[in-house]
């Protein structure tokens, strides 16, 4: 596995309004790979097909509770287990976390809470300290022109170079990682400004314009870096 955003998660709970808020956040936060269950009969028929890197689990379930399922997960896989719950008692979050559980959060809660926290727990479940991503390919030709990463430039087919700043090279790096593929913009702004990165959407739009500038042959007429409307931008492939 390389990537955070490609993790797999599975939300188990029972309110349809709550599953469908936080999966449009996951999916605004660049991650997706998100499946639902209402109940623990079915988080358990998931569970006997697949496995995902975390479980986002409510306690209050229909046919059972969350402390109960989060056994029964234990006993046959030992994923990170995020509790999502209304019950705030202090009994309650100490049996989620002695059950094994890596996190309990109450609701309500901060959106921007819970991507913190669940980040955190995959970084720290699959992406160790020392942890070695596959390596970077140093090149990205984009028609007459070329990124070098190694060398923080553009490479034209004139023989000149443009130099990127350090931010338009980390968008370039998450663009190309994730090339033919739309990223979000809430991805591509925390691929420059890490976790706390709201606010800067707009700045982003000008970092965009300005690689535009140095990539493409007519930037008012993009062929490489594209807009997704609403959603974010993808680099295209030849």
């Amino acid at each position: 596995m390389k990537y955070v955003y490609e993790c797999s998660i599975l939300l188990v709970d029972d309110n349809p309004q709550l599953q469908d808020m936080i999966c449009n956040m996951l999916h605004k936060e660049g991650f997706s790979q998100i499946d639902t269950a209402s109940c623990c009969t079915d988080a358990l028929l998931y569970f006997s097909g697949q496995k995902p890197d975390i479980v986002i689990l409510d306690i209050g379930l229909p046919d059972g509770d969350g402390f109960s399922l989060m056994q029964k997960i234990r006993s046959i896989s030992d994923i990170p287990v995020l509790f999502l719950s209304a019950r705030d008692e202090d009994n309650d979050r100490l049996l989620g976390l002695g059950l094994g559980a890596d996190d309990y959060i109450t609701k309500p809660f901060l959106p921007k809470e819970l991507i913190l926290r669940l980040t955190a727990i995959l970084k720290r479940t699959y992406f160790p300290p020392g942890h070695v991503d596959k390596p970077q390919e140093t090149v990205l030709a984009l028609g007459s022109k070329t990124v070098n990463f190694s060398g923080a430039c553009i490479l034209c087919g004139d023989g000149t170079e443009l130099p990127l700043t350090a931010k338009e090279l980390a968008l370039l790096k998450k663009l190309g990682e994730n090339q033919g593929n739309i990223v979000t913009f809430d991805a591509l702004a925390q691929a420059v400004w890490g976790d706390y990165y709201y606010g800067y959407e707009n700045t982003l739009m000008v970092h965009i314009r300005r690689l535009r500038e140095k990539i493409e042959e007519n930037p008012s007429r993009p062929k490489w870096l594209l807009t997704a409307r609403g959603i974010g931008y993808k680099l295209s492939k030849e």
